[in-house]
């Protein structure tokens, strides 16, 4: 696995291998890259500053116990 960040386009790449991608799902700032048998490739998340300021700031005010939280970017 391998994690960059692009600070230039807030672009942060999570790398799982490297197969060639064949397709790909957006699901709102989260782009999945898939290759030809369908195994995720890469996860891009854009505007990675904002979303990710926002998961840790749920992260950080979640009561102890709490089974699900849910940060909706």
């Amino acid at each position: 696995m391998k994690i960059t960040y692009d600070g230039v386009g807030d672009t942060l790449s999570i790398l799982l291998n490297e197969e060639q991608i064949a397709s790909a799902e957006e699901h709102g700032p989260v782009i999945l890259n898939y290759d030809e048998k369908g195994k995720p490739v890469e996860i891009e998340i854009i505007n990675a500053s904002k979303f990710l300021g926002e998961l840790l700031s749920t992260l950080i005010k979640a009561k102890a116990g709490e089974k699900q939280l849910e940060v909706i970017a």
